[in-house]
């Protein structure tokens, strides 16, 4: 039974507010949850019909899904699931499924030692701890951390498929920085991940000749544009465009820049295991500490990323950047120290 985008967003609506046994829902509750959701992430405001929804509780009760919701009724209006513990986004994989995955794994292992696929090993690991769980309903084995609550995940099929096959997009954006949404007719070319955050970059319709990155929480909505036609740039490399940046941000027409940084003993063993960025190289390792130096372009997220280090981290050169981290941190300092 194919199930649409919107229908999908009421099941999970529903399916969350069910599990929240502290409070009672009516069908009114339930309508007024679903049609939230629906204008939230698709900007539809038309609301939700009473019959729309008796069909959801209807179809998650049912085999058609797979989901079997407990879902009963009490004093003849609550609706509420009869296991506290059950939620349709906890399935148990059919053994059916399972074996599709075993012979997934199988067949992803053999490309391991190619050097393209070594980033899937990570991957090949998450696979092969969901079936040992399933199987052996023993605990996991691995715990990768996931937010629930990130916005902007629903967009992800809908965004692949429009790379994919090469659609212009009309994208409802809203920066933190605007009071108002924006409508951008958008050419798509990546989605990336960073610090469990998506994003979308491409190039605005207006603004053919530079790249444009958008974070898919702040997307209010999505419309194929089958009658314009596709601006491609087939010289569009990702590894090149983010080889001298750290995250999403590239600010294009900079070139990169050696940026020399002392790191003390007790975070110099977290930076030699796991480099800052590709560029790294160690210029001095003593008693005290280590002097590294990266080659990148300065940007928001490398800002981030080095004053995570806090106290154990000194920005030696260049001196701008060296200026602009005193200035952060004596901002904080201030902020501390204020009666």
């Amino acid at each position: 039974m194919p199930v649409n985008r919107n229908a999908l967003i009421r099941y999970t609506t529903i399916d969350k507010c069910l599990r929240n046994q502290y409070r009672k829902w009516t069908l009114d509750d339930l309508m007024d949850a679903c049609s939230d959701a629906l204008y939230e992430f698709e900007g539809i405001d038309k609301g939700v019909s009473k019959r729309t929804i008796q069909l959801d509780i209807q179809n998650m009760r049912s085999e058609k899904l797979g989901y079997n919701a407990p879902i009963v009724v009490t004093d003849k209006k609550f609706y509420t699931y009869d296991d506290p513990e059950y939620s349709i986004t906890q399935l148990p994989l059919s053994d059916q499924d399972l074996n599709k995955l075993n012979d997934a794994v199988e067949i992803l292992k053999q490309f391991q030692g190619f050097s393209h696929f070594s980033e899937m090993s990570g991957l090949i690991q998450k696979l092969e701890n969901k079936i040992y769980t399933e199987q052996s309903k023993e605990r996991s084995i691995i715990h990768i951390d996931t937010n629930e609550n990130l916005k902007g995940l629903e967009h992800l099929n809908l965004l692949y498929q429009a790379i994919q096959s090469r659609k212009v997009l009309k994208i409802e954006y809203q920066s933190f920085k605007a009071r108002n949404r924006n409508s951008l007719y958008f050419y798509p070319y990546l989605l990336k991940e960073f610090n469990n955050r998506w994003f979308l970059i491409g190039r605005q319709k207006l603004k053919k000749n530079k790249f444009m990155t958008l974070a898919l929480d702040r997307i209010h909505s999505i419309e194929y544009q089958e009658e314009m036609d596709f601006l491609d740039d087939p010289d569009f490399d990702p590894d090149n465009y983010y080889k001298h940046a750290i995250g999403v941000t590239v600010n294009e027409g900079l070139s990169p820049r050696t940026i020399t940084i002392k790191l003390d003993r007790t975070h110099a063993p977290y930076v030699i295991t796991k480099p800052i960025h590709a560029s790294q190289k160690m210029i001095d390792k003593g008693q005290y500490g280590i002097t590294i130096e990266l080659k990148v372009i300065p940007n928001y997220e490398l800002e981030r990323v080095l004053l995570g280090f806090g106290p154990g981290l000194e920005v030696v050169s260049p001196p701008s950047l060296r200026k602009r981290f005193g200035e952060l941190i004596k901002k904080s300092s201030d902020a501390y120290n204020k009666e």
